[in-house]
């Protein structure tokens, strides 16, 4: 664990380890999620950490719905490098995106294991079917629509 854990993410760690009492694969998933989306984002993705816990610990999952349907992937991905000029390089974003919120699942049984990770990642999925910039963390989460 890493001492600049945000709360949300150290109480997940926490309850996994106290519900366990041991620290497995799934515990490393979740960290590898948080990590990825650090990159994506370029900074801690604390508040969309909370939101998804916050949400799924109400009694709709609506909220979370609502919440993720109204953020566009382009909007929190960090703006210093240059963004992703082909499509290629677009769905390898989206993919990576898709694993990392997949990862974040507040229910470790949900989650990916690593071996699923590396098998998407290294599998070229299809062609985008909506415009990159109009993606939404809602759609990568499986709510609505369709990106791939």
């Amino acid at each position: 664990m890493h001492h600049d854990c945000s709360p949300p993410e150290l109480l997940v760690i926490l309850l996994q380890i106290a519900y366990k009492m041991k620290v497995d694969n799934k515990t490393d998933v979740y960290s590898f999620g948080v990590v990825t989306m650090e990159v994506i984002m370029g900074r801690h993705p604390g508040e969309l950490i909370s939101s998804l816990l916050s949400s799924s610990s109400s009694s709709s999952s609506t909220s979370l719905q609502v919440t993720t349907d109204h953020w566009l992937l382009n909007d929190v991905m960090d703006k210093r490098p240059s963004p992703p000029m082909d499509e290629v390089g677009e769905l390898e974003v989206v993919v990576a995106v898709k694993i990392a919120l997949a990862c974040l699942c507040v229910n470790p049984q949900s989650r990916p294991t690593m071996q699923q990770i590396d098998r998407a990642l290294s599998m070229q999925g299809p062609p985008l079917l909506k415009t990159f910039s109009m993606i939404t963390l809602g759609e990568l989460l499986g709510h609505r629509g369709e990106t791939s």
